[in-house]
C-alpha cells in the first residue's frame, strides 16, 4: 500500500508595514499549493500577537489551503510601541482605520476575518463595513458586549498580573511593551466609558457567511456571546459551542476548530456578502 504524501508545511514570510500609526508587523503562511480563494487575515485578542498564535496559523493553513496573515495591532508584539492607552471605541476604529490602510499595503482585495476574543469582534466590525472585500466572519471566544463574566475575569486577572513573574511571561512576547499591553486591557475594559460598549445592534450589517465558535467553559464570556452573532448577523450563520472548552479553543483543541473553519469555509467559499 502506498502511503498518502503528508501536506508540505506552509512557507512563512514576515513583513513589517507602516502605516500613519507607525509599522505594524505581519507574517503570512502561504500553503503550496495554494487555493485561489480569499485569504485568512487574523485578528489577535488582548494579550495577544503573532507569536501567540503558536502554530495555528500553519495548521488553518493547511487545512484551508489559504495564505494566512496575522499581524501585531500598534502597541503589541513586534509592532511599534504606542503611547496613548486605546480609546473606549477601539474595536470599531480597528476595523475602520486600520484594516483598510493595512489591506491596502499588502495587496488585499478580499479577505476572511478571523478574530479570537476581542478580535472577533474587530472582525465583526470589519464584515459589516467591509461587505465587499470581507468574504466571511470567523469569530473564536469572541465578546460582542461587556458581560459581567468578562469583567469579573479581566479584574481577576489584574490581581494576578500584580505578581511580576506574570508580567515577565508577557514580556518574552511584547518587550517592554508588556506593561502598556496590560493596561490598554484592563484599564480600558474596566474603565466606565465601556460599561455600555456593544456590538449587537451592528450584527444585522453582517450579511457575509459567518462562524462562531465558543467553548462552553470560557471565564472570559459565556455562550451568549455566540448565540447573540447567530441569532443577530443577517447572512448564514454557523454556531459551534465546544464542550469542555475554555476561552483558547485554537489552543485547546487545534485541530477541531482548524477543522470547523475548514469545512464552513467549503461550504461557502468567501462568497461575497448578499445585496
Amino acid at each position: 500500500m502506498t502511503a498518502t504524501p503528508a501536506t508540505p508545511a506552509p512557507a512563512v514570510h514576515d513583513r513589517w508595514v507602516a502605516l500613519p500609526q507607525g509599522r505594524l508587523f505581519t507574517r503570512t503562511w502561504e500553503p503550496a499549493p495554494a487555493a485561489g480563494a480569499a485569504p485568512i487575515l487574523m485578528l489577535h485578542d488582548s494579550l495577544g500577537c503573532v507569536a501567540l498564535w503558536r502554530d495555528f496559523p500553519a495548521l488553518l493553513s493547511q487545512a484551508t489551503g489559504r495564505r494566512v496573515i496575522a499581524y501585531d495591532r500598534w502597541g503589541f508584539g513586534r509592532s511599534d510601541p504606542r503611547p496613548d492607552l486605546p480609546s473606549p471605541g477601539f474595536v470599531a476604529e480597528e476595523a475602520s482605520l486600520v484594516l483598510p490602510a493595512l489591506c491596502e499595503q499588502l495587496g488585499l482585495d478580499t479577505y476572511v476575518a478571523l478574530g479570537h476574543s476581542v478580535g472577533g469582534g474587530m472582525s465583526v466590525c470589519a464584515a459589516a463595513a467591509q461587505p465587499t472585500r470581507c468574504r466571511a466572519l470567523v469569530t473564536i471566544a469572541a465578546q460582542v458586549f461587556a458581560e459581567d463574566r468578562t469583567l469579573e475575569g479581566i479584574r481577576a486577572a489584574r490581581e494576578q498580573f500584580e505578581d511580576p513573574q506574570q508580567l515577565e511571561r508577557l514580556a518574552k512576547y511584547h518587550g517592554d511593551k508588556a506593561g502598556w499591553v496590560l493596561h490598554a486591557w484592563t484599564d480600558t475594559w474596566l474603565s466606565p466609558p465601556f460599561a455600555d460598549w456593544t456590538l449587537v445592534p451592528l450584527l444585522p450589517q453582517v450579511r457575509v457567511p459567518a462562524l462562531a465558535i465558543h467553548g462552553e467553559e470560557d471565564e472570559y464570556g459565556t455562550t451568549r456571546h455566540a448565540t447573540l452573532i447567530g441569532q443577530g448577523c443577517a447572512g448564514p450563520v454557523q454556531v459551534e459551542l465546544l464542550q469542555g472548552i475554555g476561552h483558547v479553543p485554537q489552543r485547546e483543541d487545534p485541530p477541531r476548530v482548524a477543522g470547523l473553519i475548514a469545512a464552513f469555509l467549503e461550504r461557502h467559499d468567501g462568497a461575497p456578502a448578499a445585496a
